[in-house]
């Protein structure tokens, strides 16, 4: 079923931007707070994690007020959990990062420039690291293998754009896709982020 709203969503986008009354293009880039939700974080001491987010926007104006907005991202998401130590030790820090290559299609409604943004997304892992961090030494792995490579999920956000210039907005990123290639619903990991960033678009009326 993801599969399918995210195939009508792309035949849609598709369909809107070969009839677009405007059509503008643009850059984006911000910072992001993310973190795992899911029965696998149960217990665990996960806190969020910073990272980067940036890449390409395109916008297609339908009319004044709706518009579909295709975006190909890079986005880093992960999180940090602590270890309590059970004696008098150091507690340990797991440091996960994982970096996406990220294309929603969203639905935009515009209200004299104040926007509202909601749709679906893809993401395509390309790398995934963890670092441990215990008593002043650190040690960081490839995890990719243990992680599935694609991620189905969805973006709502809102914020303020220019027809042409600069724009800022704010975004959530969730994932429907248990990230944890065990597949084990007890141990479910699913991806979470909120974005803030900047844009500049060029173009449009």
């Amino acid at each position: 079923m993801k599969k399918v709203i995210l195939s009508f969503a792309l035949v849609t986008g598709a369909a809107v931007a070969a009839n677009a009354q405007s059509a503008s293009f643009g850059i984006k880039a911000g910072a992001s707070l993310t973190n795992f939700t899911g029965k696998g974080t149960d217990g665990v001491d996960t806190k969020n994690k910073f990272g980067f987010n940036g890449g390409f926007v395109a916008n297609f104006g339908v009319n004044d007020v709706f518009s579909i907005q295709p975006e190909l991202l890079y986005s880093m998401k992960g999180t940090k959990v602590t270890e309590r130590s059970l004696g008098s030790g150091p507690d340990a820090t797991i440091t996960s990062t994982l970096h996406y290559i990220d294309v929603p299609v969203l639905a935009h409604i515009n209200a004299g420039g104040l926007f509202f943004e909601l749709g679906p997304q893809i993401g395509f892992l390309v790398a995934a690291k963890q670092k441990s961090e215990y008593n002043g030494q650190s040690d960081t792995q490839d995890v990719k293998s243990s992680i599935k490579t694609v991620d189905f999920g969805y973006a709502a956000g809102l914020g303020y754009q220019m027809p042409a210039g600069p724009g800022v907005g704010l975004r959530y990123n969730g994932g429907f896709t248990n990230i944890d290639k065990d597949n084990n619903s007890n141990s479910a990991l699913h991806n979470s982020a909120f974005q803030l960033y900047l844009t500049y678009m060029f173009g449009g009326k």
